[in-house]
């Protein structure tokens, strides 16, 4: 197992730590999650995107959370979405939405799951808008996809997609199963642990299969949204100019908020769409340590900070 893959889950073990994630959420936000969250509030969110969209970068919204206790939960989750999908509209902002569906209930019940996102991607549509579905662990994987392929066929590729995770060896056949609907997909490497019988454990075969994907995806004239920070693949895949069929191809790059901004600004400046993954809410903490996980610099830039709280309280 390479180096990276075993610091991931020796931080994932960490801070999954009680008394690691009460000192994290209560001092998080100050000493550098702040850097990777746009804000608690939707309010706050909005200026936040207001920022982004005067940069000339687009937005996804993501209310954080995952894995809900109960049916009441879901449909709160669910209402801040539909309440998200609202202020997108009223404030014009150049923004669609991300959710995690255990956060809407698909633990607890498949079809009250379905219900959340039908009500969810009905709205989008109406209001002219867009729903991305965020792949979690490989557990749900297949689930995803099924409930992703129903409100397609419901409510139609443009205001619905889906993400695929280069690190699973299932993900191949799964795009290809996706390329005969058009589907509107978000490729990315993958931030779960996950077991060596699922996952590639070294980290060239996540990025040979990354590429593999997003350039068989654009091949096929497919909306592809290529979620990357890696130099390297971009250079590669903005090679990618055309279909199989000769037409231009059909994408964006996607990042995250608070990393590799002027990437962000050099692909716009060279007419590329960017479009900023844009989490918001108060239950930020597996998605923080889950940033943290993925790139070791994350982790220094958070260290800075408490040292630098330290001094100042000195």
């Amino acid at each position: 197992m390479g180096r990276v893959l075993l610091f991931r889950k020796a931080i994932l073990t960490v801070t999954g730590s009680r008394l690691v994630k009460g000192f994290v959420t209560t001092y998080g936000m100050r000493l550098g999650a702040g850097r990777f969250v746009a804000a608690e509030s939707l309010e706050g969110t909005v200026d936040k995107v207001k920022e982004l969209n005067e940069r000339g970068l687009a937005a996804t919204l993501d209310y954080l959370g995952e894995s809900v206790d109960s049916r009441e939960m879901a449909a709160e989750a669910a209402e801040v979405v539909l309440r998200t999908l609202e202020a997108i509209h009223a404030h014009r902002l150049d923004s669609n939405v991300s959710v995690k569906l255990t956060q809407l209930g698909l633990l607890l019940d498949e079809e009250y799951c379905m219900e959340l996102m039908d009500r969810i991607v009905g709205r989008a549509r109406e209001l002219g808008n867009f729903v991305r579905i965020d792949m979690e662990d490989s557990s749900v994987t297949e689930v995803t996809l099924q409930i992703y392929e129903r409100l397609r066929d419901r409510h139609g590729g443009d205001h619905v997609g889906v993400v695929i995770q280069s690190y699973l060896y299932r993900t191949a056949r799964d795009r290809k199963r996706l390329e005969k609907l058009d589907a509107n997909l978000r490729i990315v490497k993958g931030a779960y642990s996950e077991p060596g019988d699922v996952a590639f454990t070294d980290k060239k075969q996540v990025d040979k299969q990354y590429i593999a994907l997003a350039e068989a995806h654009l091949r096929a004239g497919c909306y592809t949204a290529i979620a990357t920070h890696d130099r390297k693949i971009i250079e590669r895949l903005k090679k990618v100019k055309r279909t199989g069929s000769g037409k231009p191809v059909r994408c964006e790059y996607q990042m995250l908020y608070g990393i590799a901004e002027d990437l962000q600004d050099e692909l716009r400046k060279e007419g590329y769409k960017v479009r900023v993954y844009t989490p918001f809410g108060e239950q930020w903490y597996a998605y923080f340590t889950r940033r943290i996980a993925e790139r070791p610099a994350n982790l220094f830039f958070v260290m800075r900070g408490m040292l630098g709280r330290r001094r100042r309280s000195g």
